[in-house]
């Protein structure tokens, strides 16, 4: 066994979100955000199942999960999407503490337009405040995506 580590190999592997009901999670971050569903665990016997999503650049293709940087794991507990009364903490109450996420675009008024045709549930539209160069949206469970656009992505 190793007795040290390297940290300039330590790299960022994911942030994971509890959520109610992975049919709607799953569905906001693939065509919303148009993440991809890398890899998929379920746990039937301990109730419980996990979803990890990304997006696909020349960099990571063909890694495995492990691999790769800037991922999103979903955990579903069995049985929670079934209680109505039921929801997940975001962090983001009166007493805050968490944040959010951030996915960048390449043009963020077509961005916006685009969550609008879908229903999607703004926190912060570009034109609220006084960060006109920002916007949050907030996926099923209420955890909030900060959407920044970067020119560099324009095709």
């Amino acid at each position: 066994m190793a007795t040290t580590t390297d940290v300039s190999t330590y790299r960022y592997n994911h942030t994971m979100y509890r959520i109610k009901d992975p049919k709607a999670s799953l569905q906001f971050y693939t065509e919303a955000l148009g993440m991809k569903l890398l890899e998929e665990h379920h746990s039937p016997e301990s109730k419980f199942s996990l979803y990890f999503l990304g997006y696909e650049d020349p960099a990571s293709a063909g890694l495995v999960r492990l691999g790769r940087q800037g991922l999103l794991e979903l955990t579903h507990n069995h049985g929670t999407e079934n209680n109505a009364d039921f929801a997940y903490s975001t962090g983001n109450g009166d007493t805050g503490g968490y944040g959010h996420i951030a996915v960048t675009v390449d043009s963020l008024q077509a961005a916006c337009a685009r969550f609008d045709s879908l229903g999607v549930k703004f926190i912060k539209r570009p034109e609220d405040g006084r960060m006109k160069h920002i916007a949050f949206i907030a996926d099923p469970d209420g955890y909030r995506v900060e959407i920044l656009e970067n020119p560099m992505l324009r095709k």
